[in-house]
């Protein structure tokens, strides 16, 4: 369905606000950016409540559905494609487990880093938490 269909049928559904809003979408976040800028210099109260009713009603930040789906597509792990060159599919799948390999020794690695850390700080806790306890108990046989 292109924009003027779509337009045409909002049109026979709703008032005018419901055209406006529609025909604002059909052309993007831009057309909202414009008549919110538009709206600030011709009257700021104006300008506030298009800037009220676009983050209220979620238009700013509902996504470009072709958007999102590139993004996705990027995203998506390439390990499972074939490229159909069978000696270069074998070396990027044993390259690939070599380096989830690689990174599950570095987070064991690391998460004993950060144990022996905190058993380090714990224990320095500890020691500095006994020195005031036996220094008061000197103090006291002194008296």
């Amino acid at each position: 369905m292109n924009t003027a269909a779509a337009y045409a049928t909002s049109a026979a559904q709703g008032g005018w606000f419901t055209r406006t809003t529609d025909w604002l979408d059909a052309r993007g976040k831009g057309a909202w950016i414009a008549l919110m800028i538009l709206g600030f210099i011709l009257f700021w109260p104006v300008g506030l409540a298009i800037l009220a009713y676009t983050i209220w009603s979620k238009r700013m930040f509902n996504g470009n559905k072709s958007i999102s789906s590139c993004k996705s597509r990027r995203m998506a792990p390439t390990r499972f494609r074939n490229t159909g060159n069978q000696a270069f599919d074998s070396y990027k799948a044993d390259m690939l487990r070599r380096l989830e390999d690689e990174q599950e020794a570095f987070e064991t690695f690391l998460q004993r880093l950060r144990e022996a850390k905190d058993k380090a700080e714990f224990d320095q806790f500890m020691e500095d938490r006994a020195k005031p306890s036996t220094a008061d108990n000197g103090d006291t046989a002194e008296a």
